[in-house]
């Protein structure tokens, strides 16, 4: 019998010429001069001479990372009558804003301030940072953007950095040549474990001239640091430094010949230049991690526990020399731990088992929770671990159009397609967050509500940027306690999944607010029945707001129809005209002159709380504004004044309201006529505000339940 092959395993040529089409489009998106750029070796000698056209390659691991800050620019903006930076390096360039931060300008520019003065080496380079808030303010995502900022910008032109390989014989030892005793084998290449900068190798004695030429021709573009060489070469290095001394008979020239020089490019992955330490249980805890062990297959090879080639240096501490360091919940840490850390930033030492104190240059970053770091203050042992860091506050966000944001990128059209999102979802389980982590406001007369659209840049009558200031002064920790943004993306995906939004295809904010209601009762971080009482009370505050949108957005569906308004502002205009100018209106139907319509300009100005004793000063503005662009060479529209706009808009609503009959839609009998009307509606709501035919069909239902019982609050 012969053999059958499955289809799908026959090779045609079409498919073999589809695969070499697919190499070359791999092939094409490979860089191979940046490959080439990145891979770059050469002498110490030329390692000078780049260093001579190009200072910056000597920077230090702080100077580095503001740099890589900068190197994305920024823009500037005014926030609670503050001058506020946003930085663009962590809206997340690197991986098309996947770690993006919103909202944390004001954290943000502090955390960049001190890595400024750490640059200029006033001396916060000799702490620790110390990243502090509430679960889920986005402490780690801030240390991951810097951990990929700096590998990023280290693959760059202008954050190329180096280090180097001591070429010797292949057991690391400084032999003979074969057939020539005067010079030292150099078969294979040993790279410097802690892959320092190759100016540590110069002598001490050269070290401040050499400086001082350098820095004579550094032109910093984001800060005024000066270039320096800190410590001494690690006891690996160290140790072959002083052999080829003593082979070459203390010839340093000789001995930088075995030195070769290669770029550095950073990656957490290669664990070159930045690392990461989380803490584990106390059993488990050992700071070799940290500091590096001994290699005991190579104790055999060189005899000594002692010599360094038999140590490796590859504690965190270690390879993120040259990068950053990050330390998740750093309070965790074993107190033992804690020690390390002490000299690793205010001497920049660290000290691996059995040799001497080993110097680092890296940013050490940690995060922690209030609860820990309440622990740490009432900790009297830890007053020199105290004094030895920077803590910058993380708050949440509390401004809902950041925090929107935050959803969006999650749960935004780009990232869910196959249920509709309807609107205002994401914007009403925003809303709750924000709410639940402000403190009650205390002006009298201003709710939190109020308060939370001051804060989101809305004005309220009676409230100055002054007033909005000093509510914010007022709430300190504003921002440090509430509804973490976890939980609500928690809520997003329940409602996501449920058996109604696979139903239907589409979720609406009452599905999500039922999900964030009845998760609140078995929330592991709600201890008290009254918290969990307030928040209840605040999700009833958010469907009340939510409501009033819906509301609007109904009522500017309904009276949409452009010439119907465009008609209604012209009556208007015409008989406030003739009121002001003491004249009459002619009549088109009987032809005859009437007095100017007193009910119909009331039934308009009523919609925007124009009282009967104002009603005169009204409409001489009006006519004043008129007049005002006319002068200008301007022609008054119906859209042109907004407080007139929106009178005229709910007029014709309140007009429409009763030829539509939009109490019918709640019972199972609807005229042909008024389902036409309806539909109209409904695709104004689909075409102007982003609804689907399920979403707008519910919004349409739920307000026309609204009215049917009566509810006509404003």
């Amino acid at each position: 019998m012969s053999e059958q092959r499955h289809p799908s395993y026959e090779h045609t040529s079409d498919a073999r010429g589809a695969g070499r089409d697919l190499a070359e489009l791999i092939a094409s998106r490979v860089d191979r001069a940046s490959h080439h750029d990145q891979n770059w070796t050469g002498s110490f000698w030329d390692y000078l001479d780049l260093c001579a056209q190009n200072p910056a390659v000597a920077r230090n691991a702080y100077q580095r990372l503001y740099d890589a800050i900068l190197a994305h620019g920024f823009e500037k903006y005014r926030l609670f009558k503050r001058d506020c930076i946003r930085y663009h390096f962590f809206s997340d360039p690197f991986d098309h804003g996947q770690d993006a931060i919103f909202g944390l300008d004001f954290a943000l520019m502090e955390l960049v301030d001190v890595l400024r003065s750490a640059a200029e080496g006033y001396g916060t380079d000799k702490r620790i940072l110390l990243l502090h808030g509430p679960v889920g303010s986005s402490k780690s995502t801030i240390a991951r953007l810097l951990k990929k900022g700096v590998e990023h910008y280290s693959r760059t032109p202008e954050g190329a950095l180096y280090s180097f390989s001591w070429l010797l014989d292949e057991r690391c030892e400084v032999t003979p040549q074969e057939g020539n005793h005067a010079e030292a084998a150099r078969t294979h290449a040993f790279p410097s474990p802690m892959h320092e900068d190759p100016l540590v190798l110069v002598p001490r004695e050269a070290r401040a001239p050499l400086l001082e030429q350098l820095n004579a021709h550094y032109r910093p573009r984001h800060h005024h640091g000066k270039v320096r060489i800190y410590g001494e070469p690690d006891p690996f290095s160290r140790r072959i430094y002083d052999d080829l001394m003593r082979f070459y008979d203390g010839d340093w020239k000789r001995v930088m010949e075995h030195v070769r020089v290669r770029r550095v490019v950073l990656s957490e992955k290669d664990r070159v230049g930045i690392g990461t330490f989380q803490p584990k249980d106390e059993k488990n805890q050992d700071s070799t991690e940290l500091t590096g062990d001994i290699n005991y297959r190579k104790i055999a090879l060189y005899g000594s526990d002692s010599d360094p080639r038999a140590f490796n240096f590859d504690g965190e501490l270690n390879i993120a020399n040259r990068g950053v360091c990050e330390f998740i919940e750093i309070l965790k840490l074993d107190v033992a731990f804690l020690y390390d850390l002490l000299g690793a930033t205010q001497e920049h030492t660290i000290k691996p088992k059995k040799f001497a104190q080993t110097h680092i240059d890296e940013v050490i970053l940690g995060h922690t929770n209030e609860p820990e770091y309440k622990r740490l203050q009432s900790n009297e042992m830890m007053e020199a671990f105290r004094d030895r860091t920077i803590k910058i506050d993380v708050p949440y966000n509390i401004r809902l159009d950041d925090e929107i944001r935050i959803y969006q990128k999650d749960f935004g059209p780009e990232r869910i397609r196959n249920v509709h999102v309807a609107p205002h979802t994401l914007e009403v389980a925003a809303m709750w967050a924000v709410l639940t982590r402000l403190q009650e406001p205390k002006k009298a007369g201003l709710s939190l509500l109020q308060k939370m659209k001051l804060y989101n840049g809305r004005s309220i009558p009676g409230f100055t940027e002054d007033a909005v200031k000093e509510l914010k002064e007022e709430a300190a920790r504003e921002g440090m306690t509430g509804i973490s943004p976890r939980y609500i993306q928690d809520k997003i995906s329940n409602a996501l999944v449920s058996r109604q939004a696979l139903d239907e295809k589409c979720i609406n904010p009452f599905m999500v607010i039922n999900e964030l209601e009845s998760g609140l009762s078995h929330h592991s971080l709600i201890t008290d029945e009254e918290t969990r009482k307030r928040y209840r009370e605040l999700l009833s505050v958010v469907k009340e707001e939510y409501e009033d949108i819906i509301k609007a957005e109904v009522q500017r569906a309904i009276s949409a129809d452009e010439e119907a308004i465009k008609r209604l502002c012209a009556n208007y205009i015409e008989n406030v005209r003739a009121y002001t100018q003491k004249e009459r209106v002619l009549n088109k139907y009987t032809g005859k002159y009437d007095e100017p319509d007193e009910r119909l300009m009331r039934s308009i100005e009523d919609k925007i709380d124009v009282p009967e004793s104002r009603k005169d000063d009204f409409r001489q503005e009006i006519m004043n504004y008129i007049g005002a662009l006319a002068l200008d060479g301007k022609k008054f529209e119906y859209n042109t004044n907004a407080r007139l706009y929106k009178a005229l808009e709910l007029k014709l609503f309140e007009d429409q309201r009763d030829t539509i009959k939009l109490k019918n839609l709640v019972s199972s009998v609807v005229d042909d006529e008024t389902q036409q009307k309806i539909d109209v509606v409904k695709q104004r709501l689909i075409k102007q505000f982003g609804y689907n035919e399920t979403s707008a069909t519910d919004v349409l239902n739920y307000v026309a339940s609204i009215f049917a019982r009566g509810d006509t609050k404003k």
